[in-house]
């Protein structure tokens, strides 16, 4: 609209360094999970946050990384947009609490909660304020995930999958081709699948609900189809890409939602793609919800640099069950488009 677009400028991540590695469940459950979720699922180890840090504290370090790596100060900063569904508080926003801690004084400032599809559909928002709004040129987009503070530990479907951490990118305006288009969908029919059901105005956080079904923990209430992914990721990766007249052989790096290794083996099968072209970490970090995938991304091109103009597909799901799928065009020295001016 205004000659300009979007463009990620850096990447970062946080991850805490209390390592849970399967033998603890193992020695827990007094059973070999360690080897299932190995076979099943991918993961062999994940971390914790400590004590005495918050969603917020994991989104901050993540953060300051890509804001140094973007030479961007926080006093730049127009926008910080925080994906999480394990908030601080319930309100104010987190990003309200990253913005003070950061000292991005100029900043708005918003969450956005669409489970573990958060953080895609938090850059897709990012892309189009960059590109249809002047005044917006400096955007931090954070995932953080805080989900062990949620977990009921003798769950061993919960307490084996989930953990903690952040990702987070700065995304600027720029004179080069950065975003290509995103897509965002949802089949709600599964909002009452998985998820945090106390603590909500359905269901209030009250001495009466907590005493009856315990404090809030993130369950699974009921089965949603087990080729769920596996099915609606192909084609919603190709309705994004067909936005931008590309075709799934452009792509050089896909960076999925980090839950399942077997189910993104599956997908990069339908997809024709070999497996080179993606980057799994949920071996090592565990499931990071909407952290996983800027955590992914930042680990991927630290330990492989991408080309300029590569083609990167981000793509999500969530509870809800939300989805979300965005293409970018990479590139090593975008032309950016100056900072805000103050008065």
């Amino acid at each position: 609209m205004f000659g300009r677009n979007a463009q990620i400028l850096s990447t970062g991540r946080y991850i805490p360094a209390k390592r849970l590695d399967n033998a603890y469940f193992d020695q827990r459950f007094d059973k070999p999970v360690g080897q299932w979720l190995v076979d099943n699922v991918g993961i062999e180890a994940r971390h914790v946050m400590a004590d005495d840090e918050v969603t917020s504290d994991l989104v901050v370090h993540a953060a300051r990384q890509a804001l140094e790596r973007a030479k961007v100060d926080p006093l730049e900063l127009d926008l910080v947009i925080v994906a999480t569904d394990t908030p601080d508080y319930l309100s104010p926003s987190t990003a309200s609490v990253v913005q003070h801690k950061l000292g991005a004084v100029h900043a708005g400032v918003f969450d956005v909660n669409a489970a573990c599809a958060g953080w895609v559909s938090a850059l897709d928002i990012a892309a189009r304020y960059v590109a249809t709004d002047p005044e917006i040129n400096r955007v931090l987009v954070c995932g953080g995930y805080g989900m062990t503070r949620f977990l009921d530990w003798d769950d061993k479907k919960t307490a084996t999958l989930f953990a903690d951490g952040a990702g987070a990118v700065v995304v600027g305006a720029t004179r080069d081709v950065g975003y290509l288009g995103g897509k965002l969908e949802a089949d709600g029919q599964f909002h009452d699948a998985l998820g945090i059901y106390t603590g909500g105005t359905a269901r209030p956080a009250t001495l009466a609900n907590v005493t009856e079904g315990g404090p809030p923990t993130v369950r699974f209430v009921r089965k949603f189809p087990s080729t769920f992914n596996s099915d609606r990721w192909p084609t919603l990766i190709e309705a994004t890409l067909a936005k931008a007249e590309k075709k799934v052989e452009d792509v050089s790096l896909f960076i999925f939602t980090q839950l399942n290794a077997r189910t993104i083996e599956t997908v990069m099968d339908k997809l024709n793609v070999p497996m080179e072209k993606t980057n799994m970490v949920m071996d090592k970090w565990g499931y990071l919800g909407s952290a996983c995938i800027p955590a992914a991304f930042d680990d991927a091109i630290v330990n492989e640099p991408l080309d300029d103009d590569a083609l990167v597909v981000f793509c999500a799901t969530g509870g809800g069950l939300s989805m979300g799928c965005t293409a970018w065009r990479w590139s090593n020295d975008p032309q950016r488009i100056p900072p805000t001016r103050r008065s």
